[in-house]
């Protein structure tokens, strides 16, 4: 029998000791979990940042005990909110405890080789728009965790099924009470994107993606529902600057790292190459008859078909650092001028240009998924943070196009791009 008061301890470089207990452990030690150990967190960006070479299998634990923090401190600062808008009692805050935590350690179980590189080549659903990693995830949940889950003795305490995780991870209305604690896993205040953050940063040597995260779980609270909607995540009025780094230290990330020209090459060579591998250049279904293949797809599996030479030219570009060059690159927010520029570039350059990428994200979203804060005056007042500040409020989204060639056309396509922006040079 397990003991019920042992943890065991695990050294995070983040986060110092990361502790679990008996269930907990049985989880990770699951082989669907272990396969997290062979998908990288960021793909192939050790060719650019040669210490990123970290995995799912750390960043999950890392969540784990991230939004476990965030867990306790909101119900320090937030028990009348809990208790009156939820019915919160101390037995039910202990049982979600514990199903918060199986959720954030199993929320990216279902990422496909090199994480989001991968996400591309999912299939479609029957209404044409593509799986994510969640649908496979919570798949993964529901079959081949559903034992360990459900029929480990610790659960005597809990008796959580299968379910009652998958629909945290789905944001079901089946979580019903839980469905709360769903912003710890996927909102602008998430336990996900403050581990990646600091991780990513730490890995790859850069102090772009740093905040302050102390700041942040020592304000961070329930904020009352309006208008007859449940209460949400917050951050009280002295935390707001805290918030605000994480968001610009998101930006940061995505500018300096994610979307760093290099790594946006491997990107399009892997999905390349993964396309050449998969069976019709699609990876399995998260349904009963396919969860089993599509859990053999991993980093090593991968890499053992790129060193036997397969995946095609992209493969072969992957095996041998012979990337495409970026040749032209347009402003991270492109204005009506700049995007003429781009047109008349790649008319220009005509066959000699290979890929036309688009790095597009949105840095913070305003109105009903805007972080509220609370005021700590007498008022009590809840205002979004794009009202408290203006680097916030004013954040454009990026819509960056980049234009690649080969290497061996890259004097070529230089001149030619040069020519066609009139002598000015881009890259």
């Amino acid at each position: 029998m397990p003991d019920p008061h042992r943890t065991y301890e695990i050294r995070c470089p983040v986060h110092g000791f990361i502790r679990l207990n008996d269930w907990e452990k049985e989880i990770v030690s699951q082989p669907a979990f272990q396969r997290l150990r062979r998908v990288r967190q960021l793909a192939w960006t050790d060719y650019v940042y040669p210490g990123a070479m970290h995995t799912r299998f750390e960043h999950s634990l890392g969540v784990m005990h991230t939004a476990t923090l965030l867990y306790d401190a909101i119900v320090r600062r937030s028990m009348p909110v809990l208790t009156s808008e939820l019915a919160y009692n101390d037995e039910g805050l202990k049982r979600h405890r514990q199903l918060v935590r199986l959720a954030a350690l199993l929320h990216d179980v279902g990422h496909g080789p090199f994480s989001h590189a991968a996400e591309e080549l999912m299939p479609l659903k029957e209404d044409n728009t593509p799986y994510r990693h969640e649908h496979y995830s919570a798949a993964l949940v529901r079959t081949h965790l559903r034992d360990v889950i459900e029929n480990h003795a610790l659960n005597a305490n809990y008796d959580f099924k299968a379910d009652d995780v998958a629909a945290i991870l789905e944001g079901s209305s089946s979580a019903r009470q839980a469905l709360f604690w769903r912003e710890l896993i996927d909102s602008q205040l998430d336990a996900d994107r403050m581990d990646y953050l600091l991780r990513d940063s730490l890995h790859a040597g850069v102090q772009y993606g740093r905040f302050d995260l102390d700041r942040l779980i020592g304000t961070i609270v329930a904020i009352p529902g309006a208008d007859g909607k449940g209460p949400r995540l917050g951050i009280s009025e002295g935390g707001w600057h805290a918030a605000e780094a994480l968001v610009l230290a998101r930006y940061f990330m995505f500018t300096q790292v994610y979307f760093h020209k290099t790594r946006v090459a491997f990107d399009l060579h892997l999905q390349g190459a993964l396309g050449n591998l998969l069976p019709n250049g699609r990876f399995p279904k998260p349904t009963a008859n396919e969860l089993a293949d599509y859990v053999t797809w991993e980093d090593w599996k991968v890499l053992g078909l790129l060193s036997d030479g397969k995946g095609g030219d992209d493969g072969q570009r992957l095996s041998s650092r012979n990337h495409y060059r970026e040749i032209f690159h347009t402003p991270e927010s492109p204005n009506a001028d700049d995007l003429d520029q781009l047109e008349s570039v790649r008319s220009a350059l005509g066959n000699l240009l290979v890929r036309d990428a688009e790095a597009e994200k949105s840095w913070y979203k305003t109105g009903k998924t805007d972080i509220p804060v609370i005021s700590e005056t007498r008022t009590k007042s809840v205002e979004p943070l794009s009202k408290f500040s203006s680097v916030v409020g004013n954040m454009k989204p990026i819509r960056q196009h980049l234009l690649y060639v080969r290497p061996e056309d890259c004097d070529a396509a230089r001149t030619i791009r040069d020519n066609a922006l009139g002598g000015a040079s881009n890259g």
